[in-house]
C-alpha cells in the first residue's frame, strides 16, 4: 500500500478536493471573458476577506513576494522604518526593509514575546520621524498571533504607515483591515486560504498609494497592477490555475462564514494546547485562544525537536514544522490553519506520542488523544 502523509504545517496546508478539482480542470488564456470573470470575483471575494473596501493586489509569487512590493512600493532611499520583531517573520521584515536602502530601526524583541503596544510606543519614541511601521500578526515562528489593532493604534498616534503581515493570519483568525486602519496588508495562498503556494495578496489603502517612494520595482509595482486590475486583467501572466483555485477555496471560507471560521480554529487549537499538556510537553507558544493558528511545543530534555520532526515524517507520514532561527532543535509546531478539523489534530498528537516513545521519552499512550477531543467536544465559543 502507498504510504498516506499527513500534513499539518503551518503551510503550505491541505487543500479541499473542491479547490483541487478546479486545479485539474483545462487551462484557460488569461485574457478571455471566461478567466476575467473568475478574476473579478475572486478579488471581490478577497476583499471580503481581507475586511476592505481596498484594492486587493494580486502577484504571482510566494508570501514574500507580496512583503516585498510592500517593502519596494513604499521605500525611498534613507526612509526611516521602523520593524517590531519577535520572531522569524519579523526578521524577514528587517532584512527586506534593510536590503531597499531605507533607514531601519529594528525593535528587536526576544523570539516568542507577544509585542505589546508599550514595546512600539517606546520605540517610536526613541525612532524620531519613522515613515513606516512593519508589524508581524501572526509569527508561526514562534506561534504568537499579537494584538495587532492595538499595535497599529500606536502607530496611526506616532503618524506612521502601518503595514502588517497576514500570511498565516488572514482567514483563521478576526481581522479588520479598515476598522482597523492597516494601510497595507499582505498574504499568502498557502495557508488558511487552503490553496497551494504561488499566489500573494496585498490590500492597500489610499495613504498607502499616496506615500509611494522613488526606489526601484518593475513587477511589483502598485500602479501597474492596479492599473490592470481595473478592468480585471493582470500586469503579467497570472497563474490561472491557482486564481480559479483561490476563487472557489474563498468562496467555501465564505460559505461557511468568517466568524464560524474563526470559532473553529480557536477550538482547534485549544484541542492542540490540551492535547500536548497531556503529554507532560511545555507549551512554547502562549496557552490561551490568541494560539489560533500553531500550536508550538519544547520536546522533553534530552529530544532534538529536528530528530522527532523527521521520524514523524520519514517513519511515519506525519509532516510537522520544526522551530526555526533560535528555537531550531528545541521546539516542533502543529499546523491547524485552514482545512483542518479534530481528526487532524488528534493524528498529530497520536504520532507525536509514539514517536516520542521511540525515541526514549516516558509518556503516558493515549492521554493526549482523548484530553484533545474533551477540549474539543466542551470548548463553547
Amino acid at each position: 500500500m502507498a504510504e498516506k502523509r499527513y500534513l499539518l504545517t503551518p503551510g503550505p496546508t491541505p487543500v479541499p478536493p473542491e479547490v483541487l478539482a478546479e486545479l485539474a480542470k483545462p487551462v484557460i488564456h488569461h485574457r478571455e471573458r471566461d478567466f476575467r470573470e473568475i478574476y473579478e470575483r475572486c478579488l471581490a471575494r478577497l476583499q471580503d476577506v481581507y475586511r476592505t473596501k481596498n484594492d486587493v493586489l494580486m502577484f504571482t509569487t510566494s508570501g514574500t513576494g507580496a512583503f516585498e512590493s510592500a517593502v519596494a512600493n513604499l521605500t525611498s532611499a534613507g526612509d526611516r522604518q521602523l520593524v517590531l520583531s519577535a520572531g522569524n517573520f519579523g526578521e524577514r521584515w528587517a532584512g527586506m526593509v534593510r536590503a531597499f536602502g531605507a533607514d531601519l530601526v529594528h525593535a528587536r524583541l526576544e523570539w516568542g514575546e507577544t509585542p505589546e503596544p508599550e514595546d512600539l510606543r517606546s520605540a517610536l519614541a526613541d525612532a524620531g520621524d519613522v515613515k513606516v511601521v512593519y508589524l508581524t500578526h501572526s509569527e508561526t515562528s514562534t506561534g504568537v498571533v499579537c494584538d495587532v489593532q492595538a499595535l497599529a493604534a500606536v502607530a496611526k498616534e506616532a503618524g506612521a504607515l502601518v503595514v502588517v503581515d497576514a500570511v498565516s493570519s488572514l482567514g483563521a483568525v478576526p481581522l479588520e483591515s479598515d476598522l482597523w486602519d492597516i494601510d497595507v496588508v499582505v498574504s499568502g495562498s498557502q495557508k488558511a486560504l487552503m490553496c497551494p503556494p504561488g499566489l500573494a495578496m496585498t490590500a492597500v489603502s489610499d495613504a498607502a498609494y499616496a506615500a509611494q517612494g522613488t526606489g526601484a520595482r518593475f513587477y511589483f509595482d502598485w500602479n501597474r497592477t492596479r492599473k490592470a486590475q481595473e478592468v480585471f486583467d493582470a500586469s503579467f501572466t497570472p497563474a490561472v490555475s491557482l486564481v480559479r483555485a483561490l476563487d472557489v477555496a474563498l468562496g467555501l471560507l465564505l460559505d461557511e462564514g468568517l466568524e464560524a471560521v474563526f470559532d473553529r480554529h480557536v477550538r482547534l487549537g485549544r484541542a492542540c494546547r490540551e492535547g500536548a499538556k497531556a503529554m507532560g510537553l511545555e507549551l512554547s507558544s502562549p496557552d490561551d485562544d490568541s494560539s489560533a493558528v500553531v500550536t508550538a511545543a519544547h520536546t522533553p530534555e534530552g529530544i532534538d525537536s529536528d530528530e522527532l520532526v523527521l521520524l514523524l515524517r520519514d517513519r511515519h507520514g506525519v509532516t510537522l514544522a520544526p522551530g526555526q532561527g533560535e528555537l531550531k532543535g528545541k521546539i516542533f509546531r502543529i499546523g491547524h490553519i485552514g482545512y483542518y478539523d479534530v481528526f487532524d489534530i488528534t493524528t498529530a498528537l497520536a504520532a507525536v506520542e509514539l514517536a516520542l516513545v521511540e525515541l526514549g521519552a516516558e509518556i503516558e499512550r493515549g492521554v493526549a488523544v482523548t484530553r484533545a477531543l474533551e477540549a474539543f467536544e466542551h470548548s463553547p465559543v
